[in-house]
């Protein structure tokens, strides 16, 4: 086994801050989505990407790639979405095995009045604290970031 090639003190303090920025900036939208709306993360990831598809539904298999959560998962939480009337299921046409998730008017209704409050939110506890410097390289990195991850996945 090789030398593993440990972090210099810049570096490890980069990796902690940022390791503790995700988990605070996380903890806080969160916090501010479920008092805003009501919704958790799960819940608004589903009725966003509902929201930005025409004609507001995905199959479950798409749905759950885009969220990077297992089918089974996604089901679950579907299901508990259901029966608050937030999203559907409908068989998929030409795949008797597979569903599409559906987003109701309530949903619809629900992510219309979420989303003002979580974009305020993002801006307050993230983008307005940035220069436009610091956008444009969090933009870079972040991109470069989920294209590497994303070639190695």
């Amino acid at each position: 086994m090789t030398e593993p090639r440990w972090l210099d003190e810049r570096q490890a303090r980069a990796w902690r801050g940022y390791r503790r920025m995700r988990a605070l900036l996380d903890l806080q939208i969160t916090r501010d989505l479920a008092a805003d709306s009501g919704l958790s993360d799960a819940d608004y990831d589903v009725l966003s990407n509902l929201s930005e598809v025409s004609p507001h539904r995905l199959r479950l298999t798409e749905l759950a790639a885009t969220m990077l959560w297992s089918k089974s998962r996604l089901s679950h939480h579907l299901t508990r979405m259901q029966q608050r009337g937030l999203v559907g299921r409908e068989e998929c046409p030409g795949d008797a095995r597979g569903s599409m998730i559906v987003l109701t008017e309530a949903g619809l209704r629900a992510i219309e009045e979420a989303a003002p409050h979580h974009v305020e939110s993002v801006r307050r506890n993230m983008i307005d604290l940035l220069t436009d410097e610091e956008l444009a390289a969090l933009d870079a990195l972040s991109h470069r970031i989920v294209a590497h991850l994303s070639r190695e996945g």
